[in-house]
């Protein structure tokens, strides 16, 4: 190229489901069962709303930022409906071009070259590509199947926490599926608040395999000291759509919007829209959902049986989550070059993965049936 990349770049690669789908794809005829990309319909209220708003010429101009009244009125009923939390729907709620997109945004808005971070192991890789990309320190906390999948607080207030300014947390768990508690909330609250860091809690598995929704922000310090992301993308079938966003006090949102309105010039109005159709679904939306989910999760099961991988059959989420005796991603080369079966490798999510693989629950039932045959012929 004629001139060098930024030094920035050099921190981090290409994101590993990116390459690994440009592998797949050469290879032909595999099953992926890999990432957690919804394959069922949103909710038809959303896409007849898409549909007839499209058509209304004055919907295609550039939109507000902060996204328009009607849909930061929805998100604030959501929480309040579902996980008993009031936010001001003019100051505390910044609509997103999906929640991954707000990790960047909160990076870039709070944290300087050097500044500490505190990232789970494991945990979701963009928490520490994004931080990397800002020049912020990385300081992985451990995550161990023997606490729960939780924070190990002793440890943590043994750690030298001078210069960290965020922590980015993940409940329900996101790969090992381990649920939020109103417990391990009051807990980070408390951590946060004690030694001025700002909790960054990532939610968007809250309604997957899970009846009882918990917001961190139900706690009532909370404001203080955390903010939340939160999306469409897994409740609603939305993935695609890009519709997430972060709740927080006013002068956090304020600092977010700050670097977003630098970024985008607001979301296509009709999207808006339809996101407020989908937050409107009631009870027999998650039920349909999660009886479907529920399903799969038992076919999961089974592959992991065959596989001989030990998981936690009372865990939540979009993804079953199991140890095997050997390196997980040994087991996920093993399956995808002689079975035709991608089952995700533990280890992209830190070290505490190494030994784990995970499957997505976003195959239908006669997928996954046909992954476990595959399977079976070569174990």
């Amino acid at each position: 190229m004629i001139i060098s990349p930024s030094k920035r770049t050099e921190s981090v690669q290409e994101y590993y489901f990116s390459r690994k789908l440009k592998e797949i794809a050469q290879i032909g005829s595999v099953i992926n069962l890999g990432i957690g990309s919804p394959d069922g319909m949103p909710p038809v209220e959303a896409i007849e709303a898409l549909c007839e708003s499209a058509g209304q010429p004055g919907n295609h101009a550039y939109q507000s930022y902060v996204g328009i009244p009607e849909l930061r009125k929805a998100f604030a009923d959501w929480y309040s409906k579902w996980y008993g939390v009031e936010l001001d729907p003019s100051k505390e709620i910044q609509p997103l071009v999906g929640s991954k997109e707000g990790i960047l945004l909160i990076s870039l808005a709070f944290l300087d070259k050097g500044d500490k971070v505190l990232v789970p192991d494991p945990g979701y890789p963009t928490y520490s590509s994004a931080s990397k990309l800002v020049e912020a320190e990385i300081l992985t906390y451990d995550l161990k199947e023997d606490n729960g999948w939780q924070p190990d607080f002793d440890a943590l207030e043994k750690m030298d926490l001078s210069g960290v300014k965020i922590m980015w947390t993940n409940y329900p768990n996101m790969p090992t599926g381990a649920s939020a508690t109103e417990e391990l909330y009051s807990k980070l609250v408390d951590f946060g608040n004690r030694h001025g860091i700002l909790i960054c809690n990532d939610n968007p598995y809250s309604f997957i395999l899970n009846d009882r929704p918990l917001s961190i922000l139900s706690h009532p310090d909370a404001k203080r000291c955390c903010l939340e992301l939160n999306s469409l993308s897994k409740a609603h079938n939305m993935a695609g759509w890009r519709v997430g966003m972060v709740a927080a006090e006013a002068d956090i949102i304020a600092q977010i919007l700050k670097v977003k309105s630098q970024m985008d010039s607001g979301m296509f109005k009709p999207l808006q829209l339809a996101a407020v159709k989908a937050l409107c679904q009631g009870e027999e939306w998650f039920a349909q959902l999660n009886a479907e989910y529920s399903r799969r999760k038992v076919l999961a099961g089974e592959i992991f049986d065959i596989i001989g991988a030990e998981y936690d059959k009372d865990s939540v989420g979009m993804f079953l989550w199991g140890r095997v005796s050997q390196s997980g991603e040994s087991i996920s080369d093993k399956l995808l070059y002689e079975a035709g079966v991608f089952i995700t490798p533990g280890f992209i999510f830190g070290k505490n993965g190494e030994n784990y693989i995970r499957i997505s629950l976003c195959s239908k039932p006669e997928v996954l049936e046909e992954a476990a045959k595959r399977i079976k012929n070569v174990m």
